[in-house]
């Protein structure tokens, strides 16, 4: 098989299957892993795919780069999921930081119809209107920039009022993890400072993301593994990065 019937036929698993691993694309074409490797460069120079850690995924199919406020009804049963294991996590009578993330909107939701008392600090709109209905919970506001992408704030004076707080546990939301500098990532510097602002302020702090974004990384590393307690997602990645994580001291929930 010619290069470029190699790189097609890639690109045609691609679009099956939403992603691809280097080790099974060796198999397929019997050729060496490194071959892989270049054939994937060559399609990512071209526009047609983000390579990942192992692999490969459609860089212009990936929802990672939708706004906010477009992303609340993306994947939902998934983020449901990593909401119910995450509000496990929670004790009454706790300080805890929710991040902007759509998944921590479904948290919220969880939070405001239970009976816990807890304080929770936000800086997304979203969560503190929902956190609002119920009186055993204190919902208290960062203030700070508003941007509208996310409806929520983020940048220099946001950051200062979450240094002034020593959180229990903090959940934080992610744009996908970079496994080959064991990294987790968002999209911009003003929301990758904010983030890592509330993971220094944070006893417990926890990545909420699906287990797509275990094989995406994005532009701006906020925290590394060392950093962070667990991640909660919604299912186990592969066994490889599994290993790799319980080996930094990660725990996956």
């Amino acid at each position: 098989m010619f290069t470029e019937e190699r790189q097609s036929a890639i690109e045609k698993c691609l679009r099956e299957n939403g992603k691809v691993k280097v080790k099974e694309l060796s198999e397929m074409f019997q050729v060496t892993e490194d071959c892989i490797r270049k054939d994937l460069k060559i399609l990512e120079n071209a526009g047609k795919l983000k390579r990942t850690y192992g692999g490969a995924i459609l860089s212009q199919d990936y929802p990672l780069k939708r706004d906010v406020v477009d992303r609340r009804q993306f994947n939902l049963d998934k983020k449901r999921t990593i909401a119910a294991k995450a509000f496990k996590l929670m004790k009454n009578n706790e300080t805890i930081f929710l991040d902007i993330s759509t998944t921590n909107i479904e948290l919220a939701k969880l939070l405001a119809t239970s009976n816990m008392r807890v304080v929770v600090v936000s800086n997304m709109i979203d969560i503190l209107q929902i956190l609002a209905t119920n009186p055993s919970i204190t919902a208290i506001g960062t203030g700070g920039t508003m941007y509208q992408t996310v409806n929520g704030f983020m940048g220099a004076a946001t950051i200062e009022v979450i240094k002034q707080y020593s959180f229990d546990r903090a959940f934080i939301g992610s744009c996908g993890v970079d496994m080959t500098d064991c990294a987790i990532t968002t999209l911009g510097v003003e929301d990758g400072l904010t983030k890592k602002a509330a993971v220094h302020s944070s006893r417990h702090k926890y990545v909420v993301m699906e287990r797509d974004k275990f094989y995406f990384n994005d532009s701006y590393k906020y925290a590394y593994f060392d950093d962070i307690s667990g991640i909660v997602t919604d299912e186990f990645p592969d066994d490889t990065i599994v290993s790799t994580l319980e080996r930094a001291g990660v725990k996956l929930f």
